[in-house]
């Protein structure tokens, strides 16, 4: 597998830790995680969207792009394969739906500064998974600040991810792996058949794949 950096995207609940965790293990890989629990602005976005998304979407691109400015300029340079559980193009994705039209313009402006200058993955896993099993698998993980999140909110995020892949097919290798009908953690088959889809290898565009 020739591959340095392998992300792992998808919406809220699809699994992106689970199985960057999971992948770093079996590949002896580096891992590479949000803080998304130690931000203090995302408890309060919930409870309050329009007063606090702002400041929420500006700490989680200056943690991600810390992140990935420091480990890109470490001695390895991604010279042995590292694992995401973001690509910092999401940033923008949750800014699109989250900000209004001013606040939008200023986030991208300070976005497309920093994206020139951060690491791209090799290839980029995006994790699909409908709207209910999303709810289900948010409710089971029982975060107390996520359970007021609706099937709209989810919906719309969805169809931004989405959006961005089709943009992104002449750039990059995106995996797009439906995984509506597995269980890659309860079922070592599920996990092994998604390894045999990454090992294999593949041009840029998205590769729509059901697992």
């Amino acid at each position: 597998m020739d591959y340095n950096f392998i992300a792992v995207e998808g919406n809220i609940g699809a699994g992106k830790t689970t199985l960057s965790h999971m992948l770093a293990k079996h590949y002896g890989a580096e891992l590479l995680l949000e803080g998304f629990a130690d931000n203090a602005f995302l408890p309060k976005f919930y409870r309050e969207p329009e007063r606090y998304a702002f400041p929420l979407e500006l700490s989680f691109l200056a943690e991600r792009f810390q992140q990935l400015n420091t480990r890109a300029a470490g001695p390895n340079l991604f010279s042995s394969l590292t694992v995401s559980d973001y690509f910092i193009s999401k940033s923008m994705i949750f800014a699109r739906t989250n900000l209004g039209p001013d606040e939008y313009k200023l986030f991208r402006q300070l976005f497309d500064i920093m994206f020139e200058s951060m690491p791209k993955p090799d290839l980029l896993i995006y994790l699909y998974a409908p709207v209910d099993k999303l709810l289900h698998n948010i409710r089971r993980r029982g975060r107390r600040y996520e359970q007021n999140i609706d099937a709209t909110y989810l919906h719309n995020i969805q169809q931004q991810y989405l959006d961005f892949l089709r943009k992104q097919s002449g750039h990059m290798r995106i995996h797009l792996l439906d995984t509506s009908n597995i269980d890659f953690v309860e079922n070592p088959a599920d996990f092994e058949s998604i390894l045999s889809i990454v090992e294999k290898p593949a041009s840029k565009g998205v590769h729509h794949q059901v697992v």
